[in-house]
């Protein structure tokens, strides 16, 4: 019995034709975050061709079916091509769809987003950074609906923050606790307690101190710290919250 199951699925997806049936425009975008003077910026690309011709947007594309494995997959891609650099931090936030988002037709999007330090990054003449208010919002008016993904991806940033060590991502190599520190009151938009901030940064052991190196500040010499080797996401009981 489950032989001649098996042999009929096979033959039936022998005949089995996807473009019988309408499918929708499937793609991958990804909101690409770091801090310049002390704001939140979001990568954006310029497109060359319909629709929204010249208009900008944030990165992404089609997934290519026949060489991308799976949808990660698509998204590194994307983001190599817009940067020259694989993020340290790609997460995805979700996907939308419907039959308005795109003139070409209904259309699917899986959207991701990732922390970069800016530094890091390779421009192409059709990249810039762009930066976004206290609440997300971006200044210029982007193709589709892309304005709205940067904002929902800022909301998960700014969650994320409270109760995670996210914000290492766009420090440079080395960095010093008052930077970290910074980063961390950019993203949360207020002013966070700072020996309550620094005890949990270091009773977490997500940062290592980098034994002889420090950096001149305004006031004295500061400690430079890197990220320990093995941390990848270190969650914390408690939320972080800023005045």
């Amino acid at each position: 019995m489950k032989a001649s199951t098996n042999q009929q699925e096979k033959e039936f997806l022998t005949r089995y034709n996807i473009h019988d049936y309408e499918v929708p425009l499937t793609s991958v975008d990804i909101v690409i975050f770091t801090i310049i003077n002390e704001e939140v910026n979001v990568l954006i690309t310029q497109r060359s061709d319909f629709p929204f011709k010249g208009y900008w947007a944030i990165p992404g594309g089609f997934i290519d079916i026949k060489k991308d494995k799976n949808i990660k997959q698509t998204a590194q891609k994307k983001l190599r091509e817009k940067t020259g650099y694989g993020a340290p931090y790609l997460e995805q936030l979700g996907a939308i769809g419907n039959d308005s988002r795109d003139p070409r037709g209904w259309s699917v999007t899986v959207t991701y987003f990732a922390l970069v330090n800016a530094e890091d990054i390779i421009f192409s003449t059709d990249t810039r950074w762009s930066h976004l208010d206290k609440d997300g919002n971006i200044q210029q008016k982007l193709a589709f609906d892309h304005a709205e993904l940067i904002q929902e991806a800022f909301q998960r940033l700014r969650n994320k923050a409270q109760y995670t060590t996210i914000a290492l991502h766009v420090l440079p190599e080395k960095f010093t606790l008052s930077e970290l520190q910074r980063c961390y009151e950019i993203i949360l938009g207020g002013e966070l307690n700072k020996s309550g901030f620094r005890r949990r940064i270091i009773k977490g052991n997500v940062i290592e101190k980098i034994a002889g190196e420090s950096k001149q500040t305004v006031t004295r010499m500061a400690q430079l710290y890197r990220k320990s080797e093995d941390e990848n996401l270190h969650f914390y009981m408690r939320e972080i919250y800023a005045k």
